[in-house]
């Protein structure tokens, strides 16, 4: 049955998610949507540093450098993922936080 707090909520995150503000940095941030500047702002920390892995891999297969290579690309490879790993659990701690609130409410 839909009440009027589900509907509440549906058009708030409807909202948030319409806004496209940060649209770009939402796959560098570790929440599915960015509503405060800190939010931005490690979004934009984790974008900068994805940049460098990859400017950091090229200039070390310019100069040959296979090994350390290999390690950028691993790490550029994990930033995302443990970005991703991080805004599921964020989800599911949400989601199971809103479960153990009383009926009443």
């Amino acid at each position: 049955m839909i009440t009027r707090s589900k509907l509440v909520e549906q058009l708030r995150e409807y909202q948030i998610r319409s806004q496209h503000k940060w649209g770009a940095l939402t796959a560098f941030s570790s929440k599915p949507q960015i509503t405060t500047r800190r939010d931005a702002a490690l979004a934009l920390t984790c974008a900068v540093v994805f940049v460098l892995l990859i400017v950091s891999c090229y200039a070390a297969l310019y100069f040959r450098y296979f090994k350390v290579s290999a390690v950028f690309v691993c790490l550029g490879i994990l930033l995302p993922t443990c970005l991703k790993i991080s805004r599921h659990r964020w989800v599911a701690r949400k989601r199971e936080r809103r479960m153990l609130l009383p009926l009443s409410m």
